[in-house]
């Protein structure tokens, strides 16, 4: 077998064991809850990865976008949200061929204008469209306002004869920016209640809402304890990071996902590595918050703060002594693990060291 300290670098790794912890974290989390589990794929942008969510027990995924979501029903995935608002027309001929294999589709809505295109693109296909309104629970990014705001729009969906209303949706992601995990909390369960305050007004105007679906790694085990929400989509929890570490969402023996990296430069006041921007991204904090020192964690090494990055060379400060030498090789928990995955074609998947396979990042370089 092949030890991951003989891999060339920059290398991304993968622990599969406490991927395989994470998942089943998730999953059981689920069924303490009796909700369902429809992982984000925009983390780990993975086919396999996914297909090891499904096999613990998730009922379909969550993608950011079509292209996304059309490389996981290649994979074989056949039940696929995707959360992100669609009323171009060149994409809702993507949604058709998407239909037309078959894929049990649910997209996300917040106004009426994009209804009216989402119709007339399906309008002389036999396909009928899931479509899931997505409510603002305080990101203020997409989303309609929860509540009455809501209702109107459930209302407008019924009068669409291509278009089914299967759900509501948010996602908390302005918990991120939290500086307490009490405000975590407190985030968390406004997420949770402005999904089901506005489900149960539009089922009081009789329009029912089968799904009511939170999001967010660090808040899904607050608002999927809210009674009547049904599903949860957590997507960085699979594989977690130095940002939810900082949060306090997790442990940092928890981190599946590390960045191999050789020292290549040795100076009085700091080490050169060979992980700059391209590699590690620039990420110091998601949403206005800075939970992190320097751009990743070196497992084993407190005494190294990567401070800047070029785009090819990390360079790290030296705080106190370091045992550090050139072509020595480390390990970084990135800061941010769902921009980092994206530079690399592919995972090293290793078990106490010892690489088990290599697993491709499908979705790569997914922006349309």
């Amino acid at each position: 077998m092949t030890n991951i300290q003989t891999l060339d670098t920059p290398n991304l790794l993968l622990d599969h064991q406490k991927l395989l912890k994470n998942i089943s974290d998730i999953a059981n989390f689920a069924n303490e809850q009796g909700v369902s589990y429809r992982p984000h794929i925009k983390t780990h942008k993975s086919v396999k990865i996914a297909q090891l969510q499904l096999e613990a027990g998730a009922v379909g995924v969550t993608t950011a976008k079509i292209s996304e979501a059309e490389v996981m029903a290649a994979g074989g995935i056949k039940d696929i949200l995707i959360a992100y608002p669609i009323s171009n027309p060149d994409k809702i001929d993507r949604l058709k061929n998407l239909l037309q294999k078959g894929v049990r589709l649910k997209v996300s809505v917040d106004n009426p204008e994009s209804l009216s295109y989402l119709q007339r693109g399906l309008e002389h296909t036999p396909f009928t469209l899931e479509v899931w309104i997505k409510v603002n629970s305080g990101l203020n990014r997409c989303g309609v306002e929860p509540g009455e705001d809501a209702v109107r729009l459930a209302k407008t969906i019924m009068t669409h004869s291509k278009l089914k209303l299967g759900g509501i949706f948010t996602h908390a992601g302005h918990s991120y920016a939290a500086k307490t995990f009490e405000e975590i909390e407190n985030i968390g369960l406004q997420e949770g209640l402005a999904v089901v305050e506005s489900a149960n007004l539009c089922e009081q105007a009789g329009i029912p809402i089968p799904v009511r679906s939170v999001g967010s790694t660090p808040t899904f085990s607050i608002a999927g304890k809210v009674p009547g929400v049904t599903e949860i989509r957590p997507g960085n929890a699979v594989f977690f990071d130095a940002i939810q570490v900082g949060l306090g969402v997790t442990n940092i023996e928890n981190c599946a996902v590390t960045l191999l990296a050789s020292v290549v430069g040795v100076y009085k006041d700091r080490i050169i590595l060979d992980t700059g921007s391209k590699s590690l991204c620039l990420d110091k904090g998601a949403h206005g918050n800075q939970t992190v020192s320097g751009f990743g964690q070196i497992i084993g090494h407190p005494e190294i703060i990567i401070e800047r990055l070029s785009e090819e060379h990390g360079v790290g400060v030296i705080t106190q002594e370091t045992n550090l030498k050139l072509n020595d090789k480390v390990q970084i928990i990135p800061n941010h693990v769902c921009t980092v995955v994206n530079q690399f074609e592919e995972y090293v998947v290793h078990e106490n060291g010892q690489v088990i396979d290599v697993w491709k990042v499908d979705a790569r370089g997914m922006v349309k």
